[in-house]
């Protein structure tokens, strides 16, 4: 394999090194997966932040969440979310509103072009999870593999794995 230059690539380090390179693969993976969903938004003439999915996607199927709900189901964190939350505020797609059962929470909610955009959104979406699920496949159920891992780093985080490396 070369490049468009007709030189050789040079070695790839990340795969060589295997588990070594562990966080470095996923987030070569998780770039070039993401690149080529804002390729397909792109192509649909669609200003979107890979970022607002969960949150757009839950808010949709749930309706109005608070941020701490939705780091729950996204299982993420709360400050990721207030970023996303504020994106999306900032694009006109989401609202903030006091929540009637406790005034003292807020809830977030699709504001009419949030809605629109994701009702234009749901086709290209279901694109996606298809080729999503064909990726996997292909790739022999790699997701099983990445449910094993998050219930390693579950039971025994990579933290305490090197604190318990240094120690001996």
């Amino acid at each position: 394999m070369t490049p468009s230059d007709g030189e050789p690539l040079p070695e790839d380090y990340s795969r060589r090194l295997g588990g070594a390179a562990l966080g470095a693969r996923l987030r070569r993976l998780s770039e070039a997966i993401d690149g080529d969903a804002t390729r397909a938004y792109a192509a649909l003439d669609v200003t979107f932040e890979q970022r607002w999915f969960g949150v757009l996607n839950q808010l949709s199927l749930n309706g109005p969440l608070t941020v701490g709900e939705l780091a729950a189901r996204l299982r993420i964190t709360h400050v990721s979310v207030s970023q996303t939350r504020a994106s999306l505020e900032k694009a006109g797609l989401a609202q903030t509103t006091a929540d009637p059962d406790d005034a003292r929470r807020r809830r977030l909610s699709l504001t009419p072009a949030g809605q629109g955009l994701v009702s234009r959104l749901r086709p290209l979406w279901q694109a996606l999870e298809g080729a999503a699920l064909e990726l996997d496949a292909e790739a022999q159920a790699v997701t099983a593999a990445l449910d094993r891992l998050e219930d390693a780093l579950a039971r025994r985080s990579l933290y305490q794995r090197v604190l318990d490396r240094l120690e001996t």
